[in-house]
């Protein structure tokens, strides 16, 4: 194996340069892992264009990640070398009310690979074992570099409780959004609406599984749900999409009595009709990342063919083009759903 690889830096809002270091080693309970895919999110697009809140410069992007385990560290025992594994990007302190409780993806601490402490961008990474979740081995690195999108809405859905059954709303027809109704549906729910001013997004929607989709830009929401589940409307909405208009709708439509979760990251400060929120008694809840768990049940999803996300999959960009990947993304918005970095490409 080499001894030296190259790492993604990125240095400033839309600079991005490439360094060569020293492959690391596994020290004792980690693994070294080969980096083979990365997914490019709405938070990295935020860091790229210099309007992510909790990131500074310069900075080693990617959390989206499948790779293979190519050296085991002392004591780690339950992986072996050349295992498919994605890794979970969340360092936490283990110490706080949340850790203490089991919420650790609430640490008061915490911090994420690829914003607040070193991405995996890099031809190799060393991880501690315990961030390393396996991925069967029919699972392409492709898939296993969206296992991490898929656990944020594995763990959205959970936040509502038990959808069997459940008519859902989706607000938001992006990556997150679709893969929050795919998430739905193949935990029980019924049947899912799903919102866009994109017809190009809807249409992605109903190939991956959307019983009823809605341009809010010609049609009413509230008409919608009463069209897709008739009076009752939906028994819960996700927004997926976090701006006072999508949030607007849903604080505006929604059944009296029902919840409203919110799944985006909020675009600035919120100014929506709290007096509706509090006279309907509406549930306004919001839902953070994933836990391990939710890791384990997207693989599950994944392997019975629940969740399809080949149709989600854009474009692949060689490693050493990490910054045509972004210039990509901005130039073809509304037709671009997930990017991915091919490592050793």
């Amino acid at each position: 194996m080499a001894q030296t690889m190259l790492q993604e830096v990125m240095t400033a809002p839309g600079e991005i340069m490439f360094r060569e270091i020293p492959v690391p080693e596994a020290g004792p309970g980690q693994v070294l892992v080969k980096i083979m895919k990365i997914g490019i999110c709405g938070s990295d697009i935020h860091v790229y264009h210099g309007k992510h809140p909790f990131t500074k410069y310069p900075v080693t992007q990617g959390h989206e990640v499948s790779g293979e385990i190519t050296a085991l560290g002392e004591g780690v025992t339950g992986l072996h070398i050349g295992q498919k594994v994605t890794i979970e990007p969340q360092v936490v302190c283990g110490k706080c009310y949340p850790c203490r409780h089991g919420k650790y993806n609430l640490c008061e601490e915490l911090k994420v690979m690829g914003f607040q402490t070193t991405g995996v961008a890099s031809r190799y990474f060393a991880v501690d074992a315990a961030k390393v979740t396996p991925l069967p081995d029919e699972m392409s690195f492709d898939e296993g570099a969206m296992i991490e999108p898929l656990a944020v809405t594995v763990h959205a859905v959970h936040r509502a409780g038990d959808v069997s059954g459940l008519n859902i709303a989706v607000l938001g027809a992006g990556p997150i959004g679709i893969l929050v109704a795919q998430s739905a549906k193949a935990l029980g729910a019924k049947s899912v609406l799903i919102t866009d001013i994109s017809d190009y997004r809807l249409e992605k929607a109903r190939e991956c599984g959307a019983d009823f989709t809605c341009n809010t830009m010609h049609n009413d929401f509230g008409e919608a749900m009463v069209n897709a589940f008739g009076p009752d409307k939906a028994d819960v909405i996700y927004d997926c999409a976090g701006n006072d208009i999508t949030m607007g709708q849903a604080i505006k439509y929604a059944r009296k009595g029902s919840t409203i979760i919110l799944v985006a990251v909020y675009a600035g400060m919120a100014n929506v009709d709290l007096a509706v929120l509090n006279d309907h008694e509406l549930d306004l809840n919001t839902t953070m990342m994933y836990r391990h768990e939710d890791y384990v049940e997207a693989i599950r999803l994944v392997q019975e063919g629940k969740i399809h996300l080949r149709p989600l999959m854009s474009k692949t960009f060689p490693f050493e083009e990490y910054l045509k990947a972004y210039q990509y993304i901005d130039a073809n918005r509304e037709t671009t759903m997930k990017v991915l970095i091919d490592v050793q490409a």
